[in-house]
């Protein structure tokens, strides 16, 4: 195709092109070079816009490539006018920061229309819009049609094989694929040399000319160091400095279409997908194999049982048909889109991923419109996904916004559990005055109860079935099961609010009996006129307590505190936005623990709700935890685990 056919003007006449304005784009597309090029222009005279330097320069500091592009093009021109084959000059004001802000909403251009109609000098654009406004302004235009780019492959896609699922480049580093599929990946070298800086620059500005000119390619972050686009089955990450500290290219593509059959479900589980499945949790850990197993959800829901499904991703980068439209967050908040969803009314939604509070309030707002919900949520273990919901939404309604949760390890389907609301004395809890409302998180293929949810005093309590009922050691001699742990502790916080300062022991002595050990001077405090506040703290946390003098166990305490069984284990742990979140186990709700690191001790913390602690970033003790985990050195928990602590 030759380059004039791509021209749409009013008159090719030499002087038609004597006085040249170029907008943002023009000059991004380095057209204006092509233009003095090809039609071998006899020194004309171009006027850049101070707002079109303003704009690139904007895209420049937030080290977009765009920015570099074009400032790269008005160097070039520069080098012409040194030359003497042009005549370039600045004109117009300077855009502030608000007109730049809304350069989406057409300021700018407005102000390189203006230059254009008070300079008598005609405008060259590849731009449509903007061409067309001209031209109903009266203003001499080129429209510089670019060639259609959509079915030009990705540089980066030569990377890729049938088996690729994702390539890894960085800068000083041999590029490496995973090869395989979920469960079965490795990790291969592509090449024995290194990659250039350069060659990631050039790669990174074919993927975002691509953004420009392909429909289907969007650039869903564009952030300081940080870009992210969805080009088809591509979901390409970019980072540079100030956000890494080298520059890196990540591309991951699904290895193939998986459907429902290939999972072999139960009949039983097809048939509740088919008949009463309406709140979904699927989880597992990274590359566990989650998306593939939502996108064959979809496409049974959409193809085999006809229903209406859409997706809430951010970024989108689930592989689904046509006939499922897959919405971003609008405005950058995934709760407009939830809005307009919600005016949709689709049969099921896939919202990918849930991971902060918003996330899951968003899922469980939609859920209890009656919208079907399928929901991904990043899990260690099957619990894992239920628990995070049961901290985030009141506890009766949870059986109405999750009745199905699926984990997935290995791309293969590991465990699924089903939720009921029920009245009932939990597990491990022996009298009737104990009853309360309980999760019971249940197995469905066997109906083996696995979990219970329910509130203790002041926490919500997702307690694992086995350990409750455990009451014995390895040795066959009786201990503290979970719940009375539990129970110790609700009873401690109780007192503790009256006395504060005060030394506490609790022991349970039965199931309806805790003994508390505590300083003789604040009993009567604690027991109240005429015993009204110990009977109110025995109806808050649902056991009969009995009062004895702390001072009575002194000469017991030295033999004591060597009763303890010393624990020890690695803390997984989760890095969020905000928070390092040490995850300790519910088991050891109330415990307190040593954090250790090269054998070197950190700090103490109390294991809080849900079983984790969660460190603020930015701390120095949380920077310290982050260096550990970039060079792969295992952070351990230290904790004393079968007697309360005094405290």
């Amino acid at each position: 195709m030759e380059y004039y056919d791509d021209i749409e003007d009013s008159g090719e006449e030499s002087g038609y092109l004597k006085r040249i304005v170029p907008d943002t784009s023009a000059v991004i597309e380095e057209q204006l070079s092509k233009l003095i090029k090809d039609k071998n222009l006899n020194y004309p005279e171009i006027i850049i816009p101070e707002a079109v330097v303003a704009e690139l320069e904007y895209q420049r500091n937030k080290e977009r490539i765009i920015g570099q592009k074009g400032l790269e093009e008005l160097k070039y021109l520069q080098n012409l006018a040194d030359d003497g084959k042009i005549a370039i000059s600045f004109s117009g004001k300077r855009p502030n920061n608000y007109e730049i802000s809304l350069s989406k909403t057409g300021e700018i251009d407005a102000i390189i229309r203006d230059i254009a109609k008070n300079e008598l000098a005609t405008l060259i654009t590849c731009d449509k819009v903007q061409s067309e406004v001209a031209k109903a302004q009266g203003i001499p235009v080129i429209y510089i049609k670019q060639e259609s780019k959509e079915d030009k492959e990705l540089k980066i896609a030569k990377y890729f094989d049938e088996k690729t699922m994702s390539v890894h480049l960085k800068e000083n580093v041999v590029p490496m694929a995973k090869k395989g599929k979920p469960g079965h990946i490795d990790l291969v070298k592509l090449d024995t040399n290194v990659i250039s800086y350069e060659y990631l620059q050039e790669l990174a500005e074919d993927i975002i000319e691509k953004a420009n000119h392909d429909f289907k390619t969007y650039l869903e972050v564009d952030e300081e160091g940080a870009t992210v686009v969805q080009s088809r089955e591509y979901r390409i990450s970019i980072a540079k400095p100030p956000f890494s500290e080298g520059m890196e290219i990540t591309a991951v593509r699904p290895v193939a279409e998986v459907s429902l059959e290939e999972y072999e479900l139960s009949d039983k589980l097809m048939d509740r997908l088919r008949n009463s499945a309406n709140g979904i949790l699927i989880s597992g850990s990274p590359g566990a194999g989650k998306s593939t197993f939502a996108q064959a959800i979809a496409k049974f829901f959409s193809e085999d049982m006809n229903k209406i499904v859409k997706t809430m991703e951010s970024p989108r980068d689930l592989q689904v048909g046509d006939e499922i439209t897959q919405y971003s967050p609008l405005d950058g908040d995934m709760e407009k889109t939830a809005d307009i969803l919600l005016l949709v009314r689709p049969d099921f939604t896939i919202y990918d991923e849930l991971r902060k509070n918003h996330d899951f309030a968003i899922f469980a707002d939609m859920r209890l419109a009656g919208v079907g919900m399928i929901g991904v949520v990043h899990a260690t273990r099957p619990i894992d996904a239920i628990q995070r919901i049961s901290g985030r939404v009141e506890l009766g309604i949870i059986p109405s916004i999750v009745d199905t949760t699926i984990y997935i390890e290995d791309g293969k389907i590991e465990a699924i559990y089903e939720t009921e609301l029920t009245v009932k004395v939990p597990t491990g809890m022996q009298e009737a005055d104990l009853a309360r409302p309980v999760i019971e998180v249940r197995d469905f293929e066997n109906n083996e109860l696995k979990n219970e949810i329910y509130t203790y005093g002041e926490q919500t309590i997702v307690m694992d079935v086995e350990l409750a009922s455990n009451t014995k050691d390895s040795e066959g001699k009786p201990k503290k099961s979970s719940v009375d742990k539990i129970a110790e502790k609700e009873v401690i916080r109780a007192i503790k609010k009256i006395v504060p300062k005060a030394k506490i022991k609790a022991e349970i002595e039965s199931s309806d009996r805790v003994k508390v050990y505590i300083n003789e001077k604040y009993i009567p405090r604690i027991v109240g006129r005429k015993g009204k506040r110990i009977d109110e703290i025995e109806k808050k946390v649902g056991i009969s307590i009995g009062l004895e003098p702390l001072e009575n166990l002194k000469e017991h305490k030295k033999e004591q505190e060597y009763n303890y069984e010393i624990k020890t284990f690695e803390i997984p742990i989760e890095i969020t936005k905000k928070h390092l979140i040490l995850n300790i186990g519910y088991e050891y709700v109330g415990d307190e623990f040593d954090a250790i690191v090269n054998d070197e001790y950190l700090f103490t913390a109390t294991v809080g709700k849900n079983g984790i602690v969660k460190l603020r970033q930015g701390l120095e003790i949380t920077d310290y935890l982050l260096d550990a985990i970039d060079t792969g050195i295992p952070i351990i928990a230290k904790l004393k685990s079968d007697v309360n602590i005094i405290e």
